[in-house]
């Protein structure tokens, strides 16, 4: 029960941060790039905030089964686990966008930071409840 409501718990949390993160930093994006920064519009539909809680239920779901299967024990633990995902899977298909379909580096590091404090916070969440 506790590592359901870690997932449910650490995708909520995440929504709103991510949420804040980018109110905050669209802006200094919009700046850095000008005319070519990615129109965002001002506010998602439902059905957009629901498929982001619900991408935040697949990530808690997979750091969950992911440090029940290696054995972890500790927030510490899993929270490395979270920054090696986040190195094996977000920051290389973020590199690769810049490579190949020229995302501007802005927004690469705009995306890099948010799935950065994504896995990380879902980690330390769903660690604490292991």
């Amino acid at each position: 029960m506790g590592s359901l409501i870690s997932v449910v718990t650490a995708s909520i949390v995440v929504f709103v941060l991510s949420s804040v993160y980018y109110a905050l930093l669209t802006p200094v994006e919009k700046r850095l790039l000008g005319e070519r920064a990615p129109d965002r519009g001002d506010r998602p539909p439902p059905l957009k905030i629901l498929l982001e809680l619900a991408r935040g239920l697949v990530v808690a779901a997979v750091i969950a089964g992911l440090a029940r299967y290696a054995g972890l024990s500790d927030v510490w633990s899993v929270v490395v686990l979270g920054l090696v995902l986040w190195v094996g899977f977000p920051a290389v298909l973020l590199t690769g966008s810049m490579m190949w379909e020229r995302t501007p580096a802005a927004t690469a590091a705009l995306h890099a930071g948010d799935w950065l404090i994504k896995i990380l916070i879902t980690s330390a969440i769903v660690g604490a409840w292991l």
